[in-house]
């Protein structure tokens, strides 16, 4: 026997029209890539993304069909968020930090019929369209996102300007009631191995998604946040905060193209942002920022509304967490995700029974990336595909399923990406304890096996990020004859600072075990990193591929 209940379909479509019927007057605010500040409204967003949709369906555009961006997190691609996939299309969001090879590789991939790009990047591609021009002759209009007087001198044949196309449009249209199962956007990977595959994420698993981000047990965003994603807008649709803001009535700020420190501070104090979220590097640009200011005596940072920085992307290490709490008097939410789980996986909330615990108790549970919200099953595993035990101790492979977890990879059918019981392979070596706390131990690909013994790159360099003059600090296995791979660390120092070997070694001494000791230490000028802000390990191991070990 079924229940009597209704069966609405879940739709990107619900939230737009709900926004814009009770959340109408609630401001969403940009820092323009044209300069200065952008004020708006849910109404006038979702009122926009009609006439988008008027105009994108003139352009010959229908169910189905994917619409690629290159775009900062700005009131206009919030606008694409919406309007593209409520009329049944396919938002494709565009990474412009990979290789100009995997750019074009997602841009026939996806089979993109329209190319939206901000100002910033019309220059790349333009260089693009020169270099690969086979790769866009499907593509059948660009579109830059900007209005008349701020459209740039261009070598794109029949480039559109934006507000002009959508401006003779009406501002209502009809929604078509989709299946809630049709496909709504597409993220590629970062393609750190072969090239990048696609996540194609559903209205019904963004809706869910949604439901969970606002969750308190989760990141908890409501109606009295205001809520700034630093995390850009083409990097797994941005956590999936626009939407679940969109949804909640949240005060939105946008912080578009100017990733700086001083930009996000000045965004938090004048815009009152309560949560935020981003990556590492994000927070220790603001940190590095605040440390910079010639009155920083005369500041008391935790007068400023911030209440919660999200970090993911990366382990947050633990000076980190703490120099964000000390200095903003906010807390930190530890996250994990990835592209193929929309991205939310775990949250890290403490539980009640941990009130009570020390300072560093607390810390050795913030550092871990937390528990799985309902909806994310996970298991570890080891080689051999066996389930390992939930002690916190025992370390394997991380395995995760739930509705807005992929199954498949676009165009890869064949590709079972699967076990038996219909869990993802995340790539990540993890411990699980009783508690469901989940905890990073490495990338698979990262950990250093020395001695038949693994070692965390992530431990160490979490470690070795707590010295003053440390500004990144990368650990990867260089090999070694009597014990497979041992550790190389890799330093970027704080500018100005000139840390040796000798006092990065006497700073972990004590930290860690003792045969986790780097056998050398490096410093570098410039790390680098991928294009979703990571330390790219990749090009750390060509860099010291000649590395050997002194005698």
């Amino acid at each position: 026997m079924l229940g009597l209940m209704q069966d609405r379909p879940l739709l990107i479509t619900s939230i737009m029209e709900y926004a814009a019927l009770y959340h109408y007057d609630c401001e969403v605010v940009t820092k323009a890539v044209e300069g200065g500040i952008h004020r708006t409204n849910y109404r006038e967003i979702t009122q926009r993304a009609a006439k988008m949709a008027h105009a994108l369906t003139k352009l010959g555009i229908s169910q189905g069909d994917c619409i690629s961006t290159l775009a900062w997190n700005t009131h206009r691609h919030l606008e694409l968020y919406l309007g593209v996939p409520c009329m049944g299309a396919i938002l494709n969001t565009v990474n412009p930090r990979l290789f100009p090879e995997q750019l074009t590789y997602i841009m026939v991939h996806s089979d993109s019929k329209i190319l939206f790009m901000d100002l910033t990047f019309v220059p790349l591609v333009e260089k693009l369209v020169r270099e690969y021009p086979e790769k866009f002759t499907g593509v059948e209009n660009m579109v830059i996102m900007t209005d008349r007087a701020h459209m740039p001198e261009t070598s794109l044949e029949n480039a559109l300007c934006y507000e002009e196309l959508i401006a003779p449009e009406d501002d209502r249209y009809d929604w078509p009631e989709l299946d809630e199962n049709t496909a709504a956007g597409l993220c590629y990977t970062s393609g750190t191995t072969g090239e990048p595959k696609g996540a194609l994420y559903s209205h019904r698993s963004t809706v869910l998604h949604c439901f969970c981000l606002s969750s308190k047990d989760s990141l908890g965003i409501s109606k009295t946040d205001t809520v700034m994603p630093i995390v850009p807008m083409f990097h797994v649709n941005a956590w999936g905060s626009p939407f679940v803001a969109t949804m909640t009535g949240s005060k939105l700020v946008l912080p578009g193209g100017d990733m700086t420190g001083e930009n996000f501070y000045n965004l938090i104090r004048d815009e009152g942002c309560t949560i935020s979220l981003g990556v590492p590097t994000i927070w220790l640009a603001l940190l590095q920022y605040v440390e910079s200011m010639e009155t920083l005596e005369d500041q008391d940072f935790s007068r400023l509304p911030i209440e919660h920085f999200v970090i993911g992307g990366s382990a947050a290490a633990p000076s980190l967490i703490n120099n964000l709490e000390k200095t903003f008097g906010a807390t930190v939410v530890h996250a994990w995700g990835m592209t193929e789980t929309s991205p939310l996986g775990s949250v890290n909330r403490p539980l009640p029974k941990h009130e009570n615990l020390s300072d560093a108790e607390r810390m050795a549970i913030k550092v871990k990336q937390g528990r799985p919200p309902f909806g994310v099953e996970m298991k570890i595993i080891d080689d051999d595909g066996n389930e390992l035990p939930r002690d916190g101790i025992a370390f394997g492979r991380l395995m995760v399923r739930g509705p807005w977890v992929a199954k498949a990879y676009f165009k890869q059918p064949d590709l079972n990406i699967l076990d038996d019981e219909g869990y993802f392979d995340t790539g990540d070596v993890s411990t699980l304890d009783p508690d469901g706390f989940m905890t990073i131990v490495d990338r698979s690909k990262d950990v250093i096996k020395s001695g038949g013994e693994w070692i965390s790159s992530i431990d160490l360099e979490n470690v070795a990020l707590g010295h003053r003059d440390v500004a990144e600090a990368a650990v990867i296995g260089i090999a070694h004859p009597k014990w497979q791979e041992r550790p190389l660390l890799i330093i970027l120092p704080k500018p100005g600072t000139t840390p040796s070997k000798e006092d990065i070694l006497g700073y972990l001494d004590g930290k860690i075990a003792k045969w986790w000791t780097p056998d050398d230490v490096v410093f570098i000028e410039e790390m680098p990193h991928t294009a979703t802000g990571k330390i790219q390990k990749r090009d750390l191991r060509r860099i010291f591929s000649d590395f050997k070990f002194s005698e």
